[in-house]
């Protein structure tokens, strides 16, 4: 230890005493100064003793000690105090005598909490949760006489959930313990509570009970199903108890899912954008890695691992070395294929501008993602002509015979969706109930996954043809009103069209009043518009008067009915199927919901009509 400029200058520590313990917590600061002459290297120079200091039966007491000035050498213990469960205080301090004795015990697949206490004396009992981070959490208090047995249920049970009892007596103490810190079940109880939440700024927040010990990575989910593909190389792993997460990706894609593991093990997948930014795409994940000297190396994420590219192509950079390094398996021979088929078209792409750039790293890599589709319908163009011929072929052949051929329905009853833009928060709950539903025989369209139509077209038109093939096809379109499109509607209905430059030019939903508001005002609306809203959102007596000829639906405590009323006669039988139908629906777009609330520009709710 170095003494400084002055050797004669005492040395000087400082000690913190700290402890928490629900509900009381307290801290202290020492000064200890050490005459110079007595500190020699190797030998200790003495003792301090600080006996003021109060801290709660049962405490974690911290000593946290370091020199002042500080060194790299600090001093950090932690010391569990005894509660009154010990024999040893229980005997010396009269305050334990008078304390509940609390048991636990198992009652089946249960928990069972035994109370042995006289019948005349009253204590409380408190549950919580011990957090880490942030102040603790009571979960249930309740005043109560001896003796008790109270029952928790084993699905209550996580690995932080404590218990605090002590008698209702002045200044009575208090005894916590917490008995499920290595229960198998609090364990499995608490990643099911878990939940992965989207902040904005493309933030993520992992919300659960108790502190995890987690890994977030984010993986590449490819369409028709198959494991989601770690990006880590070249992103990086990011390790996480219970924080707000920040992935530096420059720009979504619904086939990018978030992982969360806990040691090795898959936890918690999430795959957020898919329901903003509609289903699954096509399309192919480029991963770029680069060395020393600004070499790079590309290839092509695929199931099987990935595959490097074809490097006779131009680099993607003047100056820069592109040679081919695999991050993967890629001994696959039809993979190879593929990626000697499609790699220089690939990178002519990238080279040209047409491929989206994810994420990049600086001196780790970069990941870009392709379209595959302009390839595939070039691929089966003379496929799909065989196919008509031969379609051409076999219709001929049934009409000479006159053969009436009665064909089940292979598609889903079409429906299209029509929203107003009441900001990004909306718009989420937009898309979790159209991705939702388009999973289930619903064929769905919605602005929100036609932007590139919209634009080329105009709202009018789009709308228009839309609810015209939507019709022809015996279908059905849903309104789905918010706060914004009820008053929207009301200026219509009151003094007309608004002003055009008090909507969004992109919003189809003023366009679409054009086309669906004389069929509610002539009488044509019965059986081919639905009306719904969100609970807590818009009430269902909030909705223009016109517009309540059709069914009106609150979503999704009206799931089931919505459900049956969209399917129509080709509704399922069984009521168990619908109502699991409506389950799955509801579970997808409640989360979007919750986060529609928290959004800052979210619409705010309407309780009833102006």
């Amino acid at each position: 230890m170095e003494l400084g400029e002055s050797e004669n200058a005492p040395l000087q520590a400082q000690v913190v005493l700290s402890f928490q313990s629900y509900p009381t917590t307290r801290c202290v600061l020492l000064e200890v100064q050490v005459p110079a002459a007595l500190a020699q290297p190797g030998q200790s120079v003495g003792s301090a003793v600080f006996d003021c200091f109060e801290a709660a039966l049962g405490a974690e007491v911290r000593i946290w000690s370091y020199t002042q000035p500080r060194f790299q050498k600090e001093l950090n213990l932690t010391q569990q105090l005894p509660d009154c469960r010990g024999l040893q205080v229980r005997d010396s301090i009269q305050k334990c005598r008078a304390l509940p004795w609390l048991n636990v015990s198992a009652d089946g697949d249960d928990v069972r909490l035994v109370l042995d206490v006289s019948e005349e004396q009253r204590f409380s009992l408190l549950l919580y949760w011990n957090q880490a981070q942030g102040a603790s959490k009571p979960r249930w208090h309740s005043n109560l006489t001896g003796p008790q047995n109270i029952t928790l249920s084993h699905t209550d049970l996580v690995p932080c959930l404590c218990i605090q009892v002590w008698p209702l007596e002045p200044d009575s103490v208090r005894t916590s313990f917490c008995p499920f810190r290595k229960d198998p079940r609090a364990h499995r109880n608490l990643w099911r509570t878990a939940r992965l939440s989207l902040l904005p700024l493309r933030n993520w927040k992992l919300e659960a009970p108790c502190s995890l010990q987690a890994e977030v990575v984010l993986c590449w989910q490819a369409p028709g199903g198959g494991p989601c593909q770690p990006l880590a190389p070249p992103m990086l792993r990011e390790n996480v108890t219970m924080n707000i997460l920040k992935f530096p990706l420059l720009k979504e894609h619904p086939n990018l899912c978030v992982q969360v593991s806990n040691w090795e093990k898959l936890q918690i997948q999430e795959c957020p954008w898919a329901d903003s930014l509609g289903p699954l795409k096509n399309d192919v994940l480029l991963v770029e890695t680069r060395g020393p000297q600004d070499n790079r190396s590309l290839c092509a994420l695929e199931p099987h691992g990935c595959t490097p590219l074809p490097s006779r192509v131009s680099t993607l950079q003047p100056g820069a070395h592109l040679k081919v390094l695999p991050l993967g398996d890629s001994s696959h021979p039809l993979a190879w294929q593929r990626a000697a088929r499609l790699g220089e078209q690939l990178l002519q792409d990238l080279h040209s501008g047409q491929c989206v750039q994810l994420w990049d790293g600086d001196d780790l890599g970069a990941l870009w993602t392709c379209p595959l589709d302009k390839y595939i319908h070039r691929r089966w163009a003379l496929v799909w002509l065989a196919c008509l011929l031969l379609a051409a072929v076999l219709f001929v052949f049934l009409f000479l015979k006159k053969d009436r051929v009665k064909a089940a329905p292979t598609r889903g009853r079409a429906v299209l969706l029509l929203h107003s833009a009441d900001g990004a928060g909306f718009e989420r709950a937009v898309g979790a109930l159209a991705s939702a539903l388009g999973r289930l025989p619903l064929r769905v369209a919605v602005d929100l996954w036609s932007r590139q139509e919209l634009s080329a077209q105009g709202p009018l038109a789009w709308v228009h043809g839309q609810r015209r093939q939507t019709l022809q096809e015996g279908g059905v379109v849903v309104l789905l009103f918010s706060p914004g499109a009820a008053a929207l509607c009301r200026e219509w209905l009151q003094g007309g069209a608004a002003a055009p430059g008090n909507h969004d030019p992109h919003d189809a939903f003023p366009a679409s009043l054009n086309c669906v508001l004389p069929d509610f005002l002539q009488g044509r609306a019965p059986g081919c518009y639905v009306v719904a809203c969100f609970d807590g959102l818009l009430p269902p007596d909030a909705v223009p008067a016109p517009f309540r000829a059709v069914p009106v639906y609150s979503l999704p405590s009206q799931m089931p009915d919505f459900l049956r009323c969209l399917q129509g006669r080709r509704a399922s039988r069984p009521g168990r199927l619908l109502a699991d139908r409506a389950e799955q629906v509801s579970r997808a777009l409640q989360p979007a919901l919750d986060s529609c609330f928290l959004s800052p520009g979210a619409p705010g709710p309407v309780t009833g009509p102006e």
